[in-house]
């Protein structure tokens, strides 16, 4: 049997805002992006609430998430691993 090539997943590396819920963390995500008009750099952010199974990280940390199925209302990433901790 042949086996079926998994798609690529998004990835995103964030800091973690809030770990005050059971197995989910809200995340944080800034990228830069260009202005058209006014040709200045901007920080834009992003929150994502990711799935965690085991240790939650703490408030502070930089965690990377990947994207996945749909687990709740509004949970559609998980945390892959923790990068940097506080």
């Amino acid at each position: 049997m042949e086996e079926k090539a998994r798609n690529s997943r998004k990835v995103r590396e964030g800091v973690v805002v809030s770990n005050k819920m059971q197995k989910t963390v809200v995340v944080r995500v800034s990228r830069k992006t260009h202005h058209p008009h006014f040709e200045k750099v901007i920080l834009e952010s992003t929150k994502y609430y990711a799935h965690v199974d085991g240790s939650q990280p703490q408030v502070g940390q930089v965690v990377r998430i990947m994207e996945t199925r749909p687990l709740s209302k509004t949970k559609r990433w998980r945390v892959v691993e923790t990068l940097e901790g506080v």
